[in-house]
């Protein structure tokens, strides 16, 4: 982690940030976007700043994640899964949830089922890594930890193979970004490591997730469907980013968002075209007709890592909302 920028605190509020920039423009199209915001790179932060289950349920992963304290698969599995059930019943959750993780939750909260039992192996919604981020910024955790709490708390709801290759990613990304990795350089560094990841099954937090599915006869071929698919977007993302241009809706070449893989490639599709510029990033990914606030999230996210804290206004970062827990984790992780 890279101390001096305070890359855990810049990209936990780009991420939030997004979501609420993103959260009034979920489910129009841009021409609609257009006629409400006026010009895209004009954007306001709302008021308030409300966000979305995306970044609830990104907290949630962080109390998970310090509840757990480094004790291993079984550790963060159970505390995350308390911290999910906590939040499927809290009075809060009301910002249209999507429905995959509304149904895991719902088994999960029968703590006698085994949680693998409540994955939903079919889905490989962008639930499943809108939340991952705060995997790519603890501090101190191994290769094989940090991409197997990222492919573990996906499973919990979203076990299809392309949602943990997707979560993976994404939290690799948020993890380069934070140690400084060269912006010019950071599709190509994801390529290489989901070309290494194609046949590793993580066992030890996964266990016998493969199995639920029957459509695979080893855990090698289920998870590399994922890395593939995975691989596929990534190839699209560099296609867009060849021809870059900034006034066209990304969606149109990285996909809408609403699934893991495409959500992952069109928040970097949004944050390459503008890596210097994060409100401009921002204000690209809200204004998209797919899934705008898990988009814009994401590149808050990235921006942030890759930027720091002090590149949001402070009109903005004082506004947003949970902005207490989220500067807490930011603090922790960046210390």
């Amino acid at each position: 982690m890279n101390l001096q920028k305070r890359a855990a605190t810049g990209a936990l509020l780009g991420l939030a940030l997004g979501d609420a920039l993103g959260f009034p423009t979920e489910f129009n199209d841009v021409p609609s976007i257009l006629a409400k915001t006026g010009p895209w790179r004009e954007m306001r932060l709302p008021s308030p700043a409300i966000v979305t289950d995306d970044t609830q349920m990104t907290l949630a992963l962080a109390r998970g994640i310090r509840t757990a304290a480094g004790r291993g698969p079984e550790s963060l599995a159970q505390s995350t899964r308390a911290e999910f059930v906590d939040w499927y019943h809290s009075p809060e959750n009301n910002r249209a949830p999507g429905n995959t993780c509304l149904r895991a939750c719902n088994l999960l909260d029968d703590p006698s089922r085994d949680w693998r039992d409540a994955s939903q192996t079919g889905s490989k919604g962008c639930g499943a890594n809108m939340r991952v981020v705060p995997v790519g910024l603890v501090p101190g955790w191994t290769e094989e930890e940090r991409a197997g709490a990222a492919q573990l708390q996906s499973a919990l709801t979203h076990g299809h193979p392309t949602a943990l290759a997707a979560s993976d990613l994404t939290a690799r990304a948020v993890y380069l970004l934070a140690q400084g990795a060269e912006v010019t350089g950071l599709v190509g560094q994801l390529r290489s490591y989901a070309l290494d990841q194609r046949t590793h099954y993580h066992e030890r937090w996964l266990g016998d997730l493969w199995m639920r599915t029957a459509s695979d006869a080893t855990p090698e071929s289920f998870i590399a469907r994922g890395w593939d698919e995975c691989l596929s977007v990534l190839d699209r993302l560099t296609a867009a980013l060849r021809t870059p241009s900034p006034e066209t809706d990304p969606c149109l070449t990285t996909g809408d968002g609403w699934i893991a893989e495409e959500a992952l490639a069109t928040a970097l599709q949004c944050f390459l075209l503008f890596p210097e510029a994060p409100l401009t990033a921002l204000r690209r990914a809200a204004c998209t007709r797919g899934d705008s606030d898990s988009i814009a999230c994401l590149a808050g996210a990235f921006a942030g890592a890759h930027l720091g804290p002090d590149v949001w206004p402070s009109d903005w970062e004082s506004r947003i909302e949970y902005r207490d827990e989220l500067l807490s984790f930011g603090a922790l992780w960046d210390a």
